[in-house]
C-alpha cells in the first residue's frame, strides 16, 4: 500500500479474518520452515507444509534428573494429548530401520548412541504420518548441548520444554527404590507407588545402576549438561518443581503445554465486558480506554447521544425513553453497528459494555460482522451489588456523587440534601439481577473462551486480570 494514503479504509472483516484464522502465525512458521529447509521449489514446500495441517500439534521436550519422574510425566502427556512418546529405547528398537539398527548394535556394545545417529534416528522418526498428524514427546533427550544444537540445526524445534528439578538427596532416595513392570513399561516405587495387585508386584524388576554411588554420578553429569542446554530454548522452557506429588506436577506440566505463546501479530483488541449492573463494567471499560486507547462504547450512551444529536435514529428512539421501556434490537444494532465500524474502532479496537444482553443479541452483532475476541465475564454476588448501588446519592446542588459508605458527603448538611436515583431502588436492582443472570448461561456457552472474573474486589486487582486476558493468548482447550 501508498503510505500517502494513510490511514488505509481496511474493513473490520479483515483483521478479524486474520485473526481468526491466524493468518500472521501460520505466514511466520512458513517462513521459518523456509529459512530452515531451503527447498528448490518452494511453492510446492508450503502447499505440503498447509496440507500437513499440523501446526499446532503436541512438540514438547521433558528434560530432568534421573528419579525425577520426566518418563511418568512424559507418559501421562502423551495419553492425554494423544500424541506419541518418543525415547532412546523406542527410537533405537523400531522395526524396518537401518538406523535403528546400527544404533541398536551400538548401544549394546558401548550402553550409549553416537549423538548423529540418535538425532537422525529422531529426525527419521519425526517425518512418520502418526508424528506429523499427533506431534510428539520426547522424554529426556537432548542430553547435551551438542544434542541440543544438533536437533535445532535440523529443524526439529520443540513448542514447549520442561525442565524437573528437585533436590540430590529426595532424587537419589526415590531411585533407590524404583521398579518397573518389564511388560508394560510403568514405573513403580517401593515406598511410594507400589501396585495393589499382587501379579503386578511379583513381576517387578529393579534397574541397573539405581544404587545411590550410581545416581549420584548420574546427577553429576546431568547438572554439568543442563546448564547448557537450558539457554537454547530462550522464553519456551518453564522449570517445575518435582518435589512435589506426581499429579501436581502433571496438571502444572499439563498448563503449560496447553498455553499458546505470546504471538507477534498484529492484534487489535475487541473486548466484551459482561456482566450485571453494578459489577464495574463502566470503570473497567474506562481504565481500558485510558491506558490502551481502546475506544469505549457503552450502549446506553450511545443511545443517549443519539437523542441528544437530534440525529435520524433520535425520533425513534425517544418514545421509548419516555415510556421507560427497551428500545427494539434493530434500531441498537444500527447506531451501535455505525460506530464500532468507524476508522478509530478499526484501528485502535474497542471495549464494549451495555451489549449484547443476551443471545439474540450477540448473535445479531457477530452477523454485523463485529466479534470480540476477549470476553470478560464479571461476576459480583447480589449483596456486593445492592450495597454498591442502594447506597449511592447525588447532591442536586453540585451535582457531585456519593457513596453513603465508601465516600460518604463531608458535612451533614450536604448529606440532609442528597437525593437517591430512582434505578438505584433495591426492588429494581434485584429485578435486573435477576434477568441478567436468566440470560448470562446461554452467552457464557455461546463465547466458549470467556474469562470469569471475581468482580467482587478491587476494581484495580480486577482490571488486572482483565488486562492479563488481554495481552495473554487464549488457553488451548482439549477435550
Amino acid at each position: 500500500m501508498d503510505a500517502a494514503t494513510a490511514p488505509h479504509r481496511i474493513p473490520p472483516e479483515m483483521p478479524a479474518y486474520g485473526e481468526t484464522n491466524h493468518i500472521f502465525e501460520m505466514m511466520q512458521v512458513m517462513l521459518e520452515q523456509l529459512l530452515i529447509y531451503q527447498p528448490k521449489e518452494p511453492i510446492t514446500f508450503m502447499i505440503c507444509h498447509l496440507q500437513r495441517n499440523n501446526d499446532n500439534v503436541p512438540k514438547i521436550v521433558i528434560l530432568g534428573p534421573p528419579a525425577s519422574g520426566k518418563t511418568t510425566i512424559a507418559m501421562w502427556l502423551c495419553k492425554h494429548l494423544n500424541s506419541n512418546l518418543l525415547t532412546l529405547e523406542n527410537l533405537i528398537t523400531k522395526e524396518a530401520s537401518i538406523l535403528a539398527a546400527e544404533a541398536t548394535q551400538h548401544y549394546e556394545k558401548y550402553k550409549t548412541v553416537p549423538d548423529t545417529v540418535l538425532v537422525k534416528l529422531i529426525q527419521e522418526r519425526l517425518n512418520d504420518e502418526d508424528c506429523i498428524k499427533r506431534g510428539w514427546i520426547l522424554d529426556g533427550i537432548p542430553e547435551t548441548r551438542e544434542q541440543t544444537l544438533m536437533t535445532q540445526t535440523l529443524g526439529i524445534s520443540p513448542r514447549h520444554v520442561i525442565v524437573l528439578s528437585a533436590p540430590d538427596t529426595v532424587l537419589i532416595e526415590r531411585n533407590v527404590g524404583k521398579r518397573i513392570d518389564p511388560q508394560t513399561g510403568e514405573i513403580y516405587h517401593t515406598t511410594f507407588d507400589w501396585p495393589s495387585k499382587s501379579e503386578i508386584q511379583n513381576r517387578l524388576i529393579a534397574p541397573a545402576d539405581i544404587s545411590e554411588l550410581d545416581t549420584a554420578r548420574k546427577l553429576l553429569v546431568y547438572h554439568r549438561n543442563i546448564v547448557k542446554i537450558m539457554p537454547s530454548y530462550p522464553k519456551i522452557l518453564k522449570v517445575i518443581s518435582s518435589d512435589q506429588p506426581c499429579v501436581d506436577v502433571f496438571y502444572q506440566a499439563l498448563t503449560y503445554v496447553q498455553t499458546n505463546h505470546r504471538s507477534n501479530a498484529p492484534f487489535t483488541p475487541r473486548v466484551l465486558l459482561c456482566g450485571p449492573v453494578g459489577s464495574g463494567k463502566s470503570l473497567q471499560a474506562a481504565l481500558l480506554a485510558q491506558k490502551y486507547g481502546l475506544i469505549n462504547v457503552c450502549c446506553g450512551k450511545l443511545l443517549k447521544e443519539a437523542v441528544a444529536a437530534k440525529s435520524g435514529y433520535s425520533n425513534l428512539i425517544q418514545p421509548y425513553f419516555e415510556k421507560k421501556m427497551a428500545v427494539p434490537n434493530d434500531i441498537i444494532l444500527k447506531i451501535l453497528t455505525k460506530r464500532l465500524s468507524q476508522q478509530d474502532c478499526i484501528q485502535k479496537g474497542w471495549v464494549l459494555h451495555g451489549y449484547p444482553r443476551d443471545l439474540d443479541q450477540a448473535m445479531l452483532l457477530e452477523n454485523q460482522g463485529h466479534k470480540p475476541n476477549r470476553v470478560f465475564f464479571l461476576n459480583v454476588p447480589l449483596d456486593s451489588v445492592i450495597e454498591r448501588l442502594t447506597l449511592r446519592r447525588t447532591d442536586p446542588v453540585t451535582g457531585e456523587r456519593y457513596h453513603l459508605m465508601y465516600k460518604p458527603p463531608p458535612t451533614i448538611e450536604i448529606q440532609a440534601r442528597l437525593l437517591q436515583n430512582p434505578k438505584d431502588a433495591e426492588e429494581l436492582v434485584k429485578l435486573k439481577m435477576d434477568l441478567f443472570y436468566r440470560n448470562s448461561a446461554e452467552l457464557e456457552d455461546h463465547y466458549t473462551h470467556a474469562i470469569t472474573i471475581n468482580g467482587d474486589q478491587d476494581p484495580y486487582t480486577v482490571f488486572e486480570y482483565i488486562e492479563s486476558g488481554i495481552i495473554n493468548p487464549l488457553p488451548t482447550k482439549v477435550c
